[in-house]
C-alpha cells in the first residue's frame, strides 16, 4: 500500500512539473516586436522534451512539439504588413505586435553611436519625434568564442518617442525615419554594433575557413579560463594603476587641492593646450595626470542664469570643477565634453575652471571643436592659454586584449542567434579598426556578406556598406593611406557582390572626430540605395559618379563612369586626381570634365600613364568630383586597361 501511495505521489509530482512548465521563446520574439511582412516568420524557442506548442496569431492556429533536447520551431505563414497584433503561445502572450520591414544594422562604433550624441546638431529633432511604427532594439555585448550561440541575454523593442529616441544608433534613427516615409509601413531595426570591433570578429567559423590565421587567433582564447585571467590581470592592472596615480596625484593630496578656488597657481606655466608639445618632454609622453586652470569674468547677469560648459574632446578621461565643485567626468577620448553648471555653482567676477585631466599617451585637448562657457543666448570663448601642472607621472599602462576583436566572438553571440528572422536588407557600417591591414578586407568583407545569406537563407538579402568617411589630416603630397586603401576595398566588394551598394561618405566626415556627427544625410544616402535596389525606383539616382573604366591615349587618361552616375557636376577646377607611370611614383594630375560624363586626367611628370587615383588620402578634403544632385564619387583606384564594371 505504501508503495503505491509513493507511486501515485511521484505521478502526481511529475503531472504537477509538466503543468507548470512555461514555454519560452527567443529573448528577440518579445512584445513590440517589428516582424518581416511577405515573409513566412519563424517563431522558436525551448519547452519541455516532447511538449506540445500552440501558437495563435491573426485567427491562424499553428502547433508543433518540442523535441527531445527542448528545442522548437514552426513556421508562420507570410502576412501583409499591419499591427498591433497579439500572438500566443501556449500560455504566453506577446503584445503589441507589428508586421513591416526589418533592417540589421551592425559594424562598429560608428553604427553604435546613439542619437544623444548627435543631439548638438539634431537636437531639436531628436526630443520631439514620435512614431509608434518605427520600433527598435540593441543586442546585448557578446562574444563567445567556443561555439554560436541558440539565444541572446536579453532584448527589448522600444518604439520611437521623444524619451527612447535618445538612445537609438544615431545613424539608424534616421535611416529609419526614411524607410517609413518611402513605405508607410512598420519599421524595424535590430541594431547588432560593438565600437571597436573587427570585421574578423563577426564572421562565423565556416566565412573565415579561408582565413587560417583568424582561425589560429581565436583559437588562442577559445579557453574560458585564460580569458578570465585575461580579464582579471586587465582589470588589476587598470586598478592598481589608478590607485598609485591617485595616491602619487600631487593635485588631490597637496594641503590645498588643485582644483580649489583658495588654491593659487602663481607658479604654473602658461601653455597652449593645441600645442603638439602638450604633455611632453622631448617629445616624449608624459603619462598620468595633468592639471589646467583658467579664469573666466563673469557680469550679474550670466552669474544668476544656469551655463552649459563645453570642453571639445579630451584625451584621454577627465574630471572638471567649477569654483571647486565638480561638474562632470567623462572616461574616454571620444564623447563630446558638456557639462551642464547650476547657477549656484557661478559667481559675479572671476570663476575658476579646471580640468584634471588623466593620458595613457599623450594628453590632448582636440582642436576646432567647441570650448566655451555658453547660456541661452550668451557665449564666452575660453582662451587657448591656459595655467598647465603635471599632478602625477605614471609608466605606460600593460596592454589589455580587445576581446571585441576576437575571430567569430561576435558572430556567434550577436548574429547566430538572429539567423531564424528574415531583414529587408542590412547596414554594413565597419572597417576603422581594419585600417591597419586593408589588404585582406575586400575577401573578409566578400567573405561575411556571402555566410550571413547563407546563415539567413536569403541568397539576396540586400546589403549596404557605409564607406569610412574623410578623417586625420589632409597632406599636401601623395600619400599610401590605409584608410584609402579600405575605402577601395568596400568599393570593390560592391562591385563584384551583386545586390550589395555602397554609401559614400567622404564628404561627411570630420578631420578631428572618427565619430562625425551627420548622420542625417548618411543615412538619405542609404535610403537611396534601398529606393533603388530594395523598393524599385528605376529612374533614381542613387550614388554619386561610379568609375567603370580607363583608357589611355597618348599622355592622358580617359575615365568612364557608369551610367546613371555619370551626369557630372561641372566645377572650376577638379581636383583630387593623382597619376603614377611604370615606377608607381604617384604624382598630383591635373583633371577636367569632357562630354559632359567623361573625366580626363593627365600630368607633365608622368609621360606614360598606367594608373589612376581619386581622393587617395585619410581626408581627402579637396576632392571635388560630383554629379548634378551632389552625391560625391567614391575615391578610387584604376589601371590601365582595367574594367571594374560591365
Amino acid at each position: 500500500m505504501k508503495s503505491k501511495i509513493i507511486s501515485f505521489l511521484f505521478i502526481a509530482f511529475i503531472s504537477f512539473l509538466h503543468s507548470e512548465a512555461k514555454v519560452k521563446l527567443a529573448t528577440v520574439l518579445s512584445d513590440g516586436m517589428v516582424l518581416q511582412r511577405d515573409k513566412p516568420i519563424k517563431i522558436w524557442g525551448t519547452a519541455d522534451a516532447g511538449e506540445r506548442i500552440i501558437i495563435e496569431f491573426r485567427k491562424k492556429q499553428y502547433e508543433t512539439t518540442a523535441s527531445l533536447n527542448g528545442k522548437w520551431q514552426t513556421e508562420l505563414i507570410a502576412t501583409k504588413a499591419g499591427g498591433p497584433f497579439e500572438m500566443k503561445v501556449n500560455n504566453l502572450l506577446i503584445k503589441d505586435i507589428f508586421v513591416g520591414d526589418v533592417w540589421l544594422c551592425s559594424g562598429q562604433s560608428n553604427i553604435e553611436l546613439t542619437a544623444a550624441r548627435v543631439m548638438d546638431r539634431f537636437g531639436d529633432e531628436i526630443c520631439t519625434d514620435e512614431n509608434e511604427m518605427i520600433r527598435y532594439v540593441k543586442t546585448p555585448y557578446g562574444n563567445n568564442v567556443n561555439k554560436p550561440q541558440d539565444d541572446i541575454s536579453q532584448m527589448h523593442w522600444v518604439s520611437l518617442n521623444r524619451k527612447t529616441a535618445p538612445s537609438f544608433s544615431a545613424l539608424a534613427y534616421f535611416f529609419a525615419k526614411e524607410m517609413w516615409e518611402e513605405t508607410k509601413v512598420p519599421i524595424g531595426i535590430i541594431n547588432s554594433s560593438w565600437g571597436g570591433s573587427s570585421i574578423e570578429a563577426w564572421m562565423s567559423e565556416d566565412a573565415l575557413q579561408n582565413f587560417s590565421e583568424q582561425l589560429r587567433e581565436r583559437d588562442i582564447y577559445k579557453s574560458d579560463e585564460y580569458r578570465k585571467l585575461c580579464n582579471q590581470a586587465s582589470s588589476l592592472m587598470s586598478k592598481f594603476w589608478s590607485e598609485s596615480l591617485y595616491q602619487g596625484d600631487k593635485g588631490l593630496n597637496d594641503s590645498i587641492r588643485w582644483y580649489s578656488p583658495e588654491y593659487v597657481d602663481s607658479n604654473w606655466q602658461e601653455v597652449n593646450v593645441f600645442s603638439t608639445s602638450l604633455g611632453t618632454i622631448n617629445n616624449h609622453p608624459i603619462r598620468g595626470s595633468h592639471w589646467f586652470r583658467q579664469e573666466v569674468m563673469l557680469t550679474s547677469e550670466q552669474a544668476v542664469q544656469p551655463a552649459v560648459l563645453r570642453l571639445g574632446c579630451l584625451i584621454d578621461a577627465d574630471s572638471v570643477y567649477v569654483n571647486g565643485i565638480f561638474v562632470g567626468t567623462t572616461a574616454y577620448q571620444y564623447p563630446p565634453r558638456i557639462y551642464p553648471i547650476p547657477s549656484s555653482v557661478l559667481k559675479v567676477g572671476k570663476n575658476q575652471i579646471t580640468i584634471r585631466l588623466i593620458s595613457s599617451g599623450r594628453p590632448a585637448f582636440i582642436n576646432d571643436k567647441p570650448y566655451c562657457l555658453a547660456w541661452k543666448n550668451d557665449t564666452i570663448h575660453l582662451s587657448a592659454i591656459w595655467k598647465y601642472r603635471t599632478g602625477c607621472e605614471m609608466p605606460p599602462k600593460a596592454p589589455s586584449i580587445s576581446f571585441q576583436n576576437v575571430p567569430t566572438g561576435m558572430y556567434n553571440s550577436m548574429i547566430n542567434p538572429l539567423r531564424k528572422l528574415s531583414f529587408k536588407g542590412v547596414l554594413w557600417y565597419q572597417g576603422e579598426s581594419n585600417t591597419g591591414r586593408p589588404d585582406k578586407y575586400e575577401a573578409l568583407l566578400t567573405s561575411m556578406i556571402q555566410d550571413w545569406r547563407d546563415k539567413l537563407e536569403n541568397k539576396d538579402l540586400p546589403f549596404f556598406i557605409v564607406q569610412l568617411a574623410n578623417f586625420m589630416q589632409t597632406h599636401s603630397q601623395p600619400i599610401n593611406s590605409n584608410w584609402a586603401a579600405l575605402r577601395e576595398a568596400q568599393r570593390k566588394v560592391t562591385l563584384k557582390v551583386p545586390n550589395t551598394a555602397l554609401a559614400v561618405a567622404i564628404d561627411l566626415g570630420e578631420w578631428n572626430d572618427i565619430h562625425p556627427l551627420n548622420k542625417k544625410d548618411l543615412a538619405k544616402r542609404i535610403a537611396l540605395l534601398a529606393k533603388k535596389m530594395v523598393y524599385g525606383h528605376k529612374n533614381i539616382v542613387y550614388n554619386g559618379p561610379i568609375c567603370s573604366s580607363m583608357s589611355v591615349e597618348g599622355t592622358k587618361v580617359i575615365l568612364s563612369f557608369k551610367t546613371g552616375t555619370n551626369d557630372l557636376l561641372q566645377v572650376s577646377e577638379l581636383k583630387g586626381f593623382t597619376i603614377a607611370g611604370d615606377n608607381g611614383h604617384f604624382y598630383w594630375a591635373k583633371a577636367q570634365i569632357i562630354d559632359g560624363n567623361k573625366v580626363l586626367v593627365w600630368s607633365d611628370k608622368v609621360p606614360r600613364p598606367i594608373k589612376v587615383r581619386y581622393a587617395w588620402d585619410d581626408n581627402p578634403k579637396d576632392a571635388n568630383l560630383k554629379n548634378k544632385l551632389g552625391l560625391p564619387a567614391s575615391p578610387f583606384e584604376m589601371e590601365k586597361q582595367t574594367r571594374t564594371l560591365p
